[in-house]
């Protein structure tokens, strides 16, 4: 998906929600236990719901990946039953030797044709970009997280004053471009999205955090919105997990239809919908 197809996908739906699929067996309802393939069932109905809300769905692999084989089968499927009229985001958070990282690259972008993948930056520019490499892909790149453990790299600063996360991202900035790299920026960390709009102004921001972790949707979007739009807003818990009973795709539509709405009314004072 090209930034002009996502862009267009965010007026076209008035929304830039991203959907977490994260299926845990110990959550999803028990009824889905007795399916073939709990995870892709849980994951179906799910993207059933709010497929009219959203314009990104962001499956971890660590969902699936501990299911071994099934669970890869599971992976494709969700990623297959998705399709291009949005964005895949792989949240695998990859990063390797530069030839390591060139098969990352193929298993997420050829093998499963997800539209983009989580990658930490940690191993430097040759780590990321094979991944950079992929007409029509993205690399999202982790740049300012919202985990506690954080804060023991992510706020140290060099000489020149400069945080190590503002480190990452104008480093970054000359490996990819506006059309192919975004940053993940936690949402518990509004106070420090005016650093990361002085060095990334053009770039699209994966925000985790709104919802279950506490970030807010209005103040991120008061705080890194550019002309663009240049926000994916993810949610995963409070959608996906909003009941854990018969009704659960119901209630997750209903989550994201809230959001959406919340989405649409900031969008229209922005002047982009």
């Amino acid at each position: 998906m090209t930034r002009d197809q996502l862009i267009s996908e965010i007026k076209k739906k008035q929304s830039f929600l991203c959907v977490g699929l994260d299926p845990d067996l110990e959550k999803i309802p028990a009824h889905l236990l007795k399916e073939e393939d709990p995870l892709f069932a849980f994951n179906k109905a799910i993207i059933d719901a709010t497929r009219k809300y959203v314009v990104a769905y962001k499956p971890n692999l660590a969902f699936y990946e501990c299911h071994g084989p099934k669970g890869w089968e599971s992976f494709k499927k969700t990623v297959d039953y998705i399709g291009n009229d949005v964005l895949c985001i792989a949240d695998a958070k990859r990063g390797d030797i530069g030839n390591t990282s060139s098969y990352y690259a193929k298993t997420f972008f050829q093998t499963y044709n997800c539209d983009a993948i989580t990658v930490a930056p940690y191993m430097g520019e040759d780590s990321v970009q094979p991944f950079l490499g992929f007409e029509n892909k993205w690399v999202a790149l982790l740049a300012l997280n919202s985990n506690k453990g954080a804060d023991d790299f992510q706020f140290l600063k060099n000489q020149d004053g400069l945080h190590l996360f503002e480190q990452v991202i104008l480093k970054s900035t000359n490996w990819g471009s506006p059309e192919n790299l975004m940053f993940v920026v936690g949402a518990t960390r509004p106070e420090y999205m005016n650093l990361v709009r002085k060095h990334a102004p053009n770039h699209f921001l994966l925000v985790p955090g709104v919802g279950a972790q506490g970030g807010s949707l209005k103040e991120i979007s008061e705080v890194g919105w550019n002309d663009d739009c240049g926000l994916l807003i993810n949610s995963s818990r409070s959608i996906i997990y909003a009941s854990n009973k018969d009704d659960f795709a119901k209630c997750a539509g209903i989550e994201a239809s809230k959001m959406q709405a919340e989405m649409k009314e900031i969008g229209l004072k922005k002047g982009l919908f």
